[in-house]
């Protein structure tokens, strides 16, 4: 059970999720970049797991490390750092600042204006408005989703074996098409019969004339 849970989820990504950022740092709070806006992958202790730059470079100098980020006072996270960490497939995506991201928490619904124009997308947990056809609003809200029904995973251990399953799927299909239009060569495209007109053997001789 606890080896399938490690490869629905990681053991920090909760601990993630429940953690404050953004406070000011007791170590360094008189620094210029004394904001708790880092998280150690290596370190999910669950006491004092955000912490601010130079934390990093004195106690996680060597550790798995991701930033977080803030948009409309909620916290964000880049696509490009936690892709390397989580399968973050079904989970909506967007570009602020020119970064693509995604939030960690779910948001509260904005409020619809008059005319209640029709969503084509919205969270499966949520039912948050979506912009593209994903299924989920944040990593939160995917994780709701793994622990209710286990459809799903953040495991890319799983994603790469799943790929790899449709990767040989699709050789053994492409296989087997051509199989089949070689076969249908052979049917459709075999060498003609002879010709059953007689050919003559030999070059004809003209009889000599008379003297």
């Amino acid at each position: 059970m606890e080896a399938a849970t490690l490869l629905e989820r990681p053991p920090w990504l909760e601990s993630l999720l429940t953690t404050s950022f953004f406070t000011v740092c007791r170590t360094h709070r008189d620094a210029a970049r004394s904001e708790c806006n880092m998280f150690c992958l290596d370190c999910s202790t669950n006491v004092d797991d955000a912490f601010c730059f130079y934390c990093r470079s004195s106690r996680h100098k060597d550790h798995q490390v991701i930033q977080i980020r803030r948009s409309s006072y909620h916290d964000v996270v880049r696509v490009a750092e936690i892709q390397k960490v989580l399968d973050i497939s079904g989970v909506q995506t967007y570009v602020i600042n020119s970064a693509r991201v995604l939030f960690l928490n779910e948001r509260p619904q904005p409020k619809s204006g008059k005319g209640g124009s029709v969503v084509a997308h919205i969270c499966e947990i949520c039912g948050r408005n979506l912009l593209d056809p994903f299924r989920f609003c944040s990593l939160g809200c995917k994780l709701v989703e793994i622990k209710r029904n286990g459809n799903g995973s953040f495991s890319l251990e799983a994603k790469n074996e799943s790929t790899l399953r449709e990767g040989i799927s699709s050789t053994r299909v492409e296989e087997d098409n051509e199989l089949r239009e070689g076969s249908k060569q052979d049917i459709y495209h075999s060498t003609p019969p002879p010709s059953s007109a007689r050919r003559r053997k030999g070059i004809p001789h003209r009889a000599p004339f008379g003297s």
